[in-house]
């Protein structure tokens, strides 16, 4: 673990990643002192998991009304038996995006559980049942995020898997490593290495919401980061990301930057959020 301290507290330390860090940080404490948030997160985070679910299905090219979301995540409407490919994509980031709420626990005790679940849910429907929440063997590929490269073979995982959970138990053990750094290396680990065969960037974007709950950036889980990525664009997100990959001091700085754009953009989003719950605007 002092190698992915140290590793973590470098990467914090990039030419204007420092400043944004900050402004990710701030942002979320206006967040957490919402007057709304006195008494009714509950209500304000289930309504950021909506959000959430919308602005993930979008990224993974799934558009489907906001108002579909909420009642199939409150229980009031149920997706077709016969779903067709986009709602069988949009329904399993909303069951993910749903998990995320139950594995902020485990991202750093037991990280790897938290990924099997977030991509049972993830992919339920979507793949083999024998392929659900266990990383890709050998002979399987995924051909997902293919502007990032071909995934790396199923024997390198382990070793990539191994290092999102030093990266995590870093984070979670008082390290003094902002949470902002953790959450954005881990999404683009998850997100770079495609350890199962479908499902990759929706289980990434899952657990980076609940790495930013669990590790007190945004305890209350109202921010909805993945509108902030939706925000910039889907081309700005997989730039990003193959940014990251490059592993220059340059393109995981580019990487950061932009994960700390979408934590302030999804902190203001949740602050709507609040505003609708305490007028009651939520339908």
């Amino acid at each position: 673990m002092p190698d992915a301290v140290a590793s973590l507290r470098a990467l914090a330390e990039l030419p204007g990643v420092p400043e944004r860090i900050s402004a990710a940080r701030e942002a979320c404490e206006r967040l957490r002192w919402h007057e709304a948030l006195r008494r009714r997160i509950p209500e304000a985070s289930a309504e950021s998991r909506v959000r959430g679910a919308q602005a993930s299905a979008a990224l993974e090219g799934a558009t489907v009304p906001l108002e579909l979301v909420r009642d199939v995540m409150r229980g009031a409407a149920a997706w077709p038996l016969e779903p067709d490919p986009v709602e069988r994509v949009a329904r399993g980031v909303v069951q993910a995006t749903a998990e995320s709420e139950h594995v902020r626990s485990l991202v750093a005790t037991a990280p790897l559980q938290a990924l099997a679940r977030l991509h049972v849910a993830a992919a339920s429907g979507l793949v083999e049942d024998a392929q659900l929440g266990r990383p890709r063997l050998h002979g399987e590929d995924c051909e997902e995020l293919v502007d990032l490269g071909p995934a790396p073979s199923a024997a390198a995982l382990r070793a990539r898997l191994d290092g999102v959970v030093g990266l995590l138990a870093a984070g979670a053990k008082g390290a003094q490593v902002p949470a902002l750094v953790v959450a954005a290396v881990v999404h683009a680990e998850v997100a770079t290495m495609r350890p199962f065969v479908r499902g990759n960037g929706v289980v990434a974007r899952a657990l980076e919401r609940a790495v930013v709950q669990a590790l007190g950036l945004d305890p209350t889980g109202v921010a909805v980061t993945e509108a902030g990525h939706a925000a910039q664009g889907g081309p700005a997100y997989l730039g990003a990301l193959a940014a990251y990959g490059t592993g220059t001091r340059e393109g995981v700085g580019l990487w950061l930057e932009h994960c700390a754009a979408a934590l302030v953009a999804g902190a203001e989003q949740g602050e709507q959020v609040c505003d609708a719950v305490r007028a009651g605007r939520l339908s």
